[in-house]
């Protein structure tokens, strides 16, 4: 149930290559369905909830839970059986190959990403469960004979139900603060599961790697740096693993090029943590105009963050803010998108900054004050990508 998302999607498509029987139900037609339609998983889209046969063991995202909590209902209930979270599914998943997660509050679908790449194209043949598109290995997701490389999400703290072979940590930031009090908190949620793991990478101990890459920013010589070590305990040469990371292109909506227009290159960006806005705004600026429509993730973080926001969105030179996309939480009164705006303005005072709360709205107010020479970002978690093509048409 919910098997048109990023990670259930994933998740489908490697229990049955592994030999299970599977079927699928999700509200809405997403990208992702026709990566599991091709696996021969066949897929109900509807409104009413399907449950599928009786004797099929029922497997719910997050999403969905939540819908049923908020209802008031048990998940048996509501159901009529009560289902293995996507947590679960994915602690068994990891039992069944050796496994590298990679985990952290910024970076990881790239940093993953960089491994399942690198050990591809050293004939390794790996799994993967990757949170984003990655276009040189033709989706988010493969079963293979090799290692099998996951995504790990600290969001819910779910990481902790996995045991991986080698873990890997990107960094540790306070994103989720619906979920978690302090820094401390998720530190210490880490530390237990690190310590639960054979081999460890810490990426912040490690220095950015020195060689060439094809995708830009310091960040992500840092990810490289994460990528390297874990393909060194994995079996691979350093040499040989530099030159595949060289290679990667990476994810997708991860400054992902999506066409120019009037002299203007158009990028997507997952970015919605302060820390990740200003390293992806620094990544592509090279004497050039950054111009950036941001759309804020969760009410819970931009009431928390929105100084940070502010203040790290107003190293551009222009930028939109769209309302918040609300996705999993329910509205919070006195918490919006503007306050986004006010921290920018009183960051930078003279910036020039809209409130467009529309997306569509946002498009065009970057648009036209973009010139030749500029770089424009969609930016954020939720259906800012949207904006690309109004941005390029409007470009054109």
């Amino acid at each position: 149930m919910g098997i048109g998302g990023a990670g259930l999607s994933g998740y489908a498509v490697l229990a049955k290559a592994w030999g299970a029987e599977v079927a699928g139900w999700d509200r809405h037609e997403t990208p992702y369905l026709e990566h599991v339609r091709a696996a021969g998983i066949p897929v109900t889209v509807s409104e009413a909830i399907e449950t599928g046969p009786d004797d099929y063991e029922l497997v719910m995202s997050t999403a969905y839970l939540s819908e049923c909590q908020s209802q008031g209902q048990s998940q048996g209930q509501a159901l009529g059986r009560v289902p293995k979270s996507r947590a679960e599914f994915l602690a068994e998943l990891v039992s069944l190959q050796d496994a590298i997660v990679v985990s952290g509050a910024h970076g990881k679908t790239t940093t993953a990403a960089m491994i399942a790449f690198a050990l591809d194209r050293a004939g390794k043949d790996p799994s993967f469960l990757i949170g984003g598109e990655i276009p040189q290995l033709g989706g988010n997701a493969r079963a293979g004979s090799g290692w099998l490389v996951v995504e790990g999400d600290e969001s819910d703290r779910t990481i902790e139900q996995l045991r991986p072979k080698i873990a890997v940590v990107t960094n540790v930031d306070l994103d989720h603060h619906a979920e978690f009090s302090s820094l401390a908190e998720v530190e210490g949620l880490f530390d237990r599961w690190l310590a639960e793991v054979p081999d460890v990478v810490r990426a912040d101990e490690l220095p950015p790697v020195d060689f060439e890459l094809a995708v830009p920013g310091e960040h992500n010589r840092r990810n490289a740096a994460a990528a390297l070590a874990a393909l060194e305990l994995a079996g691979l040469s350093p040499e040989e693993s530099r030159k595949h990371l060289g290679e990667f292109e990476g994810a997708g909506r991860r400054l992902e090029l999506r066409g120019e227009a009037g002299g203007v290159r158009v990028l997507d960006d997952y970015a919605h943590h302060p820390a990740e806005v200003r390293a992806a705004i620094e990544a592509v600026r090279d004497g050039n105009r950054v111009l950036v429509l941001f759309q804020p993730h969760l009410y819970s973080r931009t009431r928390h963050l929105a100084a940070e926001l502010g203040a790290a969105l107003a190293t551009a030179d222009v930028a939109a803010v769209t309302e918040i996309y609300r996705a999993r939480e329910e509205p919070v009164e006195g918490v919006s998108g503007k306050l986004v705006v006010d921290a920018i303005t009183q960051a930078r005072p003279g910036m020039t900054v809209g409130w467009t709360p529309d997306v569509e709205d946002g498009a065009r107010f970057i648009a036209r004050r973009a010139r030749p020479g500029d770089v424009a970002l969609a930016m954020g978690a939720g259906d800012v990508d949207r904006a690309v093509p109004l941005m390029l048409a409007e470009l054109s």
